[in-house]
């Protein structure tokens, strides 16, 4: 029955309007705007790490959870840019963000669970709600600024929600979510105790004066977030699929429970190359 049960909710899906829009970009020769990779290949340097890794014999399975170096690296990043207190423990590797979100609604969203998610939303957060067996709830960013409702997003809470997912800086639309936008959803988690899904890939991809202001860094809020980030977004190369999730130990622990019987480990050359990118970012931002 489980096997029908999947099934049905993944023929519900159809087929994903971006992955469309890339064979049709690809058929007539068209700029692809519908799918988020560039159009060059990333830092060659960060490919020489690849290659001195799979020459030195790295080429057999990652600890499940992630080499050490490059959850140190990561942990140690984020306590040094944002003031998070992690450690390599908090850090799980995954197959790229898309695992990451996979990995972190299937450990906590149950059938009958409602999740916000915030309209126009990375098609990635509907799919995975669906495959849980749980019901997206949408909470609409208005334009020309892409503000969302106060009042509207906390109607939307019910006994029934079990998390909200934000997108910062935001797929597709560009918006940065600010610090009084930030603490009223942190004030909603907080009363109703909910989790927040925090999918920052582009944090270090801003525009003039703008700053990326991650909501574990609100007040309460670190031990209730799932902070999910891209080395494929942040150094250009999305066909290497290193993505991760940060969170607090309980919440890691059941994470990476079901990451282990999804891909159980990412790539080891490159991690290993990863490592060495995120040690030597500033020089590349």
């Amino acid at each position: 029955m489980a096997g029908l049960y999947f099934a049905d909710r993944i023929a519900s899906m159809g087929t994903s309007i971006f992955a469309s829009m890339s064979k049709m970009a690809f058929e007539y020769k068209a700029v692809n705007l519908g799918q988020g990779f560039p159009d060059f290949d990333g830092p060659e340097w960060i490919m020489d790490e690849a290659y001195k890794a799979m020459r030195s014999g790295k080429n057999q399975y990652a600890p499940s959870p992630g080499i050490h170096s490059l959850r140190t690296n990561l942990a140690s990043l984020y306590n040094r840019i944002y003031g998070l207190d992690w450690k390599a423990e908090n850090v799980t590797i995954c197959a790229g963000a898309t695992e990451a979100l996979y990995s972190t609604i299937m450990a906590f969203v149950n059938p009958g669970d409602e999740v916000i998610i915030f309209e126009p939303f990375y098609d990635g957060y509907f799919a995975d709600i669906t495959l849980a067996g749980a019901v997206a709830i949408p909470v609409t960013l208005h334009k020309p600024d892409f503000k969302f409702d106060f009042d509207d997003l906390a109607s939307k809470i019910t006994e029934k929600t079990k998390m909200i997912i934000i997108n910062t800086p935001h797929n597709p639309c560009g918006k940065i979510f600010d610090r009084e936008e930030l603490e009223f959803i942190a004030e909603i988690a907080l009363k109703h105790d909910l989790l927040v899904l925090s999918d920052e890939v582009y944090e270090f991809l801003l525009f003039d004066e703008s700053v990326h202001i991650p909501i574990a860094s609100i007040q309460g809020m670190r031990d209730r977030t799932i902070t999910i980030s891209s080395s494929g977004k942040t150094f250009g190369m999305t066909g290497w699929k290193v993505g991760y999730a940060i969170a607090c130990d309980k919440l890691t622990q059941s994470i990476q429970k079901v990451h282990q019987w999804t891909t159980f480990a990412v790539n080891t050359p490159g991690q290993h190359a990863m490592a060495y990118a995120f040690a030597n970012i500033d020089e590349y931002l």
